[in-house]
């Protein structure tokens, strides 16, 4: 049952459309002002607000903006008076779903009602559809590095700036990626991932800019590159640092001039894309071996993202161990087991060079071969952790 909150300073409006509501099986909050709709919105778990546009105190387009800044996700339908249309309309850009005059027509209100939140429940359907296709994009950890982290994400997500995101194998880059692209403007577009170490370097170029049918002996058919894929999207270049001089050189005209051109093809093609990129190689001193080039690397680094290695960021170890075993256990549909003292001390002083990607393995694998209370017995007998560990 949804719950829907009516703002509105007319108590006649506000006792027809719950009395309306109530009738159709909604739960129904009401609030006279802006400043109480905010109020009620902080304490409930509201799916939709009918507001009113003019209000004393707090109008309708300010709760609207105050509720998108605190990050509140019902949806918003404005009520308005026919000389306040214009402003209504403004508010649908701002990010309210519709708009309905007053006095309200009852079977437009109720469609109006049921296609808002038939389109919020979709997508919340697709986001977590989404993660279940692309695993987790949750960034456990509260350690002051970690922390940093997902503050300058916060800042950088909502802006089109590129994004080159820097750390070791395993220190969750691509998680990085998908929370940059997760929390921006572009959430409901593509996300695009090419690992460029992957792919051969007679390749890449095909692979970024697609081809026309026959480019080249194999080309039997056009192909839709990866910045096509990613239009109005983000497309996350994975090992940059590995790519060959000649694609860094097209990659950087693709980003100065925002268009492309597929292999064998003539006509330039418009692209907007944001690209995150990522390298666990020190680029500055790949530029300095002529290995990588600097306008590039200017063009990709507008902002810089390092991610600290898991030694780094100790204290998170016990957060991703307990996260890592209710996600392995799950995901294999078995009980949730427990990690005895002695193990927990183990794992914490263990120097990881694999990351947390080591770390998961390791839980997986304990997970897989110990009973349901895993010992620090049992990470000797499974595992080598003990070889490296702190002093």
């Amino acid at each position: 049952m949804a719950h829907i909150l009516i703002v509105d300073d007319e108590k006649s409006i506000r006792d027809t459309l719950i009395e309306i509501l109530e009738f159709e099986g909604y739960r129904v909050g009401q609030a006279s002002d802006g400043e109480g709709g905010l109020s009620y919105l902080k304490k409930h778990q509201v799916d939709l607000v009918l507001c009113d546009v003019k209000m004393p105190k707090m109008d309708g387009i300010q709760l609207l903006e105050a509720a998108n800044l605190q990050g509140i996700a019902a949806v918003f339908i404005m009520i308005t008076a026919q000389g306040t249309i214009e402003i209504a309309v403004e508010a649908t850009k701002k990010g309210a779903f519709d708009f309905i005059e007053k006095p309200p027509d009852l079977n437009r209100l109720l469609l109006t009602i049921k296609n808002a939140l038939d389109k919020e429940y979709l997508i919340q359907e697709t986001k977590v559809l989404k993660k279940k296709i692309n695993g987790t994009t949750e960034i456990i950890g509260d350690s002051p590095e970690i922390n940093r982290v997902k503050s300058v994400i916060q800042k950088v997500a909502p802006t089109q700036a590129r994004v080159l995101v820097t750390g070791e194998n395993g220190t969750g880059k691509e998680l990085v990626a998908k929370w940059l692209h997760e929390k921006s403007d572009r959430s409901n577009k593509h996300f695009i991932e090419v690992n460029c170490a992957a792919i051969p370097s007679e390749l890449i170029e095909s692979e970024l800019f697609g081809h026309e049918k026959g480019a080249f002996t194999s080309a039997n058919k056009q192909r839709i590159g990866k910045f096509e894929q990613a239009h109005q999207g983000t497309l996350f270049l994975d090992e940059i640092g590995d790519m060959s001089l000649s694609s860094q050189a097209k990659v950087l005209r693709a980003l100065q001039e925002n268009q492309i051109t597929r292999v064998g093809g003539e006509k330039s093609i418009k692209v907007d894309v944001r690209v995150v990129a990522a390298t666990n190689k020190n680029l500055k001193h790949e530029i300095a071996n002529g290995n990588f080039r600097e306008d590039l690397y200017h063009r990709l680094s507008v902002i810089l993202i390092e991610v600290p290695p898991l030694r780094d960021r100790a204290q998170d170890i016990v957060t991703l161990t307990d996260y890592f075993l209710k996600e392995v256990c799950t995901s294999y549909g078995i009980p949730l087991k427990s990690i005895k003292l002695d193990a927990r001390d183990t794992l914490n002083h263990y120097l990881w060079p694999g990351n947390i990607r080591e770390l998961r393995n390791v839980v997986e694998r304990l997970v897989i071969l110990c009973e349901n209370e895993i010992s620090g017995k049992d990470i000797k007998d499974h595992t080598n952790l003990t070889n490296r560990t702190k002093l």
